[in-house]
């Protein structure tokens, strides 16, 4: 048999969040949704909720929906993203394999395609998961649990996610668009090194620890400057952030304890990042005179990349490899 993934390998996009976008654009009052997924994601990424959980949150939508009728209207308009390359070759003994919810994909791949299903299990009614979610090391047991004996004879895939699954094919591919590159050939390009680091948990992370620095900076460089120099305002906010920032990036990335000699390096890390920034405040805020908030709110702002990039280098990069 050939087994396939479904998202960005047979189907053109993510099935779910384009759905998710069908749904919004047929009923647009469920956005009042949207404060509780976003909390449900947050909550994932600290590690609170599962991805089990973290999904149920996002389809808390469809209780509130007729689900088998807006499925078969929202394949209506794409099935058409399904792949060519894919409808060439598909065969009756294809399997498809995705942790997209059963649910939504059953009646494109059953139905339309005609071939098996093996997906994540949600009640269409109440959005809570029946099981684990369907992905890496879970698609190999449900399809050995689904077909004991079998023998994969090809496996495609737009993700390493899936090297599980990979390793019990005879033959695995990449799928990136339309172009199929035999698994072991696959080099990860620079764009694809980009995504891994900046689309990526920790550096979501890593965007919340420096905001809530620049947060403090903000305010505490606000509330001095009341009595002295803006600029020396500026340094003491500064340093003030630094330990916030310093302390969020210890505990929720790199899980270590808080101590003063890292505390120093990740100081160290931050003096090319600190003269840009305290350039920028001294030549816009006390040469050219614009106003203190918009000095301040932009220098975090250019600040927070700056910081990620000479952190990840400087401070934490040892630790990051681990």
């Amino acid at each position: 048999m050939n087994v396939y993934d479904f998202d960005h390998t047979v189907y053109d996009g993510d099935s779910s969040v384009d759905f998710y976008r069908f749904v919004l654009c047929q009923r647009p009052y469920l956005i009042v949704f949207l404060p509780f997924q976003v909390f449900g994601m947050t909550l994932f990424l600290f590690g609170i909720y599962s991805k089990e959980r973290m999904k149920e949150t996002f389809f808390i939508f469809i209780r509130y929906i007729p689900v088998q009728e807006i499925v078969s209207y929202f394949w209506d308009h794409n099935r058409k993203k399904i792949k060519l390359w894919y409808l060439s070759q598909k065969d009756d003994s294809d399997v498809i394999i995705s942790a997209s919810p059963e649910f939504l994909l059953e009646p494109l791949v059953c139905g339309y395609l005609g071939v098996t299903l093996i997906a994540s299990r949600i009640d269409p009614c109440t959005g809570k998961y029946i099981g684990k979610n369907c992905f890496g090391e879970e698609k190999v047991a449900r399809l050995c649990a689904a077909y004991p004996n079998c023998i994969i004879d090809n496996f495609y895939s737009d993700s390493l996610s899936d090297v599980p699954l990979a390793g019990k094919a005879q033959q695995s591919f990449i799928v990136k668009g339309q172009n199929i590159v035999p698994w072991d050939n696959y080099k990860i390009t620079s764009f694809d090194k980009i995504k891994k680091t900046y689309f990526s948990k920790d550096f979501i992370l890593f965007v919340f620890c420096g905001g809530m620095g620049t947060l403090t900076n903000f305010i505490f460089s606000l509330i001095i400057s009341i009595t002295l120099n803006p600029s020396v305002s500026y340094i003491l906010g500064y340093a003030i952030s630094l330990f916030v920032a310093y302390s969020l990036n210890a505990k929720l990335i790199f899980h270590r304890k808080i101590v003063c000699r890292d505390f120093i390096k990740f100081v160290i890390s931050y003096i090319p990042n600190f003269l840009i920034l305290f350039s920028f405040v001294l030549i816009f805020l006390n040469i050219l005179h614009w106003n203190k908030v918009i000095v301040y709110a932009l220098a975090g702002t250019l600040g927070l990349p700056l910081t990620f990039l000479l952190v990840k280098i400087f401070a934490f990069n040892k630790r990051g490899e681990k």
